[in-house]
């Protein structure tokens, strides 16, 4: 089948990969066949629970009614999303930080963008041997922007012995470091994933903090690929976008989604922003390349999910995304209220939806397990983010009120 020993190789990688994708899942799966009559509470996944406000969802049938008639029918779009949407963007989020209309790409959802970002830095980075910094706490969305590094062959053979990826240099954030690399033992490398406020820590980068990171990859001549997917969470009065850091347009672009804002896990909406500044260093621009992949690889956001992007952006729209917001931040308090009351060491909250539990001693899978056989609640074990996650469960959010209320009830009843 294929004819290279090394394509053999990434295949089998892919095939182990895929088949280890979802173990939460599967062990759920598991539990719920073993007690069919349990009431089983999830805060593992990070998905939305809350319905899409109406401001929103009229916007998106009135956007779909119009398509069955001849003057609001439209087909293929503008591949890097519509104007009006990209200018709202703009303006909402990056207003007084240089980023213009035409820097943002409307697309459906961060996480394929960071699959399409493979694509562009696929052969340009060391000729298709790149080094990528990963703070092993973590960086994306469900390994994310791990596991299409692995996909696309970039991350060199895994090492057994250490757990750990070639090709990828790893960086402890814990809470002795308050959650951000030591920069000074880092290896130079050609891609910084960083993702801020955190998932799964629930931590968010300082300012001086960001200063530091953007001036390391200038020093370095590394790209920073910034996940700001949480920043309506922040309630710390931290940066909210990489280009509020002076320099940052130079070695930084960002990707952020609707998908935890506006309950647009199912929709599908997102942007990332590549600023015209940021030079590969021959100096070509990385916006034409990304251009070149969206085009090639995309059609375009939804036109219907486009407009309710915009309503989202509307007075309206913001209004009832910061309550829905502020509903999920209500949530965390709860859950580290309880923790903190049982004496447990918790952090993050704060400004992500999720909270970080410390079980020193202990498994993470060890600590997932026991919680899920006694109390029938699915939370997330930190090792699965990465060998520093090892110790902590993280425990989301997302959740009905009255699920996350019976969850810190059975809580209590284990750990009282």
């Amino acid at each position: 089948m294929f004819r290279s020993r090394r394509k053999r190789l990434l295949f089998a990688r892919v095939l182990l990969l895929l088949k280890n994708r979802k173990p939460v899942a599967r062990r759920r799966n598991a539990h719920m066949l073993k007690y069919p009559d349990a009431k089983v509470i999830s805060l593992g996944i990070g998905d939305t629970t809350e319905p899409i406000p109406e401001v929103i969802t009229s916007a998106i049938a009135k956007r779909a009614e119009a398509l069955s008639t001849l003057e609001g029918y439209s087909g293929y779009g503008p591949e890097q999303g519509e104007k009006p949407l990209r200018t709202a963007i703009a303006s909402t989020f990056y207003a007084g930080l240089g980023i213009e209309e035409d820097d943002i790409f409307v697309s459906d959802g961060a996480k394929c963008d960071i699959s399409r970002l493979q694509m562009v830095f696929w052969g340009k980075c060391n000729h298709g041997s790149a080094r990528s910094i990963i703070p092993v706490i973590y960086v994306s969305i469900n390994w994310l922007m791990f596991d299409s590094s692995v996909i696309m062959g970039q991350t060199g053979q895994f090492q057994k012995d250490v757990e750990k990826y070639g090709k990828i240099e790893y960086m402890r954030c814990t809470p002795e470091n308050g959650f951000f690399p030591d920069l000074s033992k880092v290896s130079r490398t050609d891609i910084i994933f960083f993702c801020s406020p955190n998932n799964p820590t629930g931590s968010a980068a300082t300012r001086e903090q960001l200063t530091r990171l953007v001036q390391f990859a200038k020093d370095n001549g590394s790209i920073i690929v910034y996940d700001s997917a949480y920043a309506m969470y922040m309630s710390d009065d931290n940066p909210r976008s990489i280009f509020e850091i002076p320099g940052a347009k130079e070695v930084a672009l960002e990707t952020s989604s609707f998908s935890k804002y506006a309950g647009f896990t199912g929709v599908r909406l997102g942007w990332t922003v590549v600023p015209k500044q940021l030079l590969y260093s021959d100096g070509f621009p990385v916006v034409k390349d990304f251009n070149r992949v969206v085009c090639t690889s995309f059609n375009g956001a939804s036109n219907i999910c486009q407009a309710g992007g915009r309503a989202c952006l509307s007075p309206e729209g913001l209004k009832a995304m910061s309550e829905v917001i502020g509903f999920y931040k209500e949530n965390t308090n709860i859950i580290m209220d309880t923790f903190n009351s049982l004496g447990f060491n918790v952090y993050g909250g704060k400004n992500a939806p999720y909270v970080w539990v410390h079980f020193p001693g202990q498994s993470s899978w060890d600590v997932f397990s026991e919680i899920l056989e006694k109390t029938h609640v699915v939370t997330t074990p930190g090792s699965g983010f990465g060998p520093g996650g090892e110790g902590f469960v993280r425990v989301s959010a997302f959740g009905h009120r009255e699920n996350v209320l019976e969850a810190c009830r059975r809580f209590k009843q284990l750990y009282n």
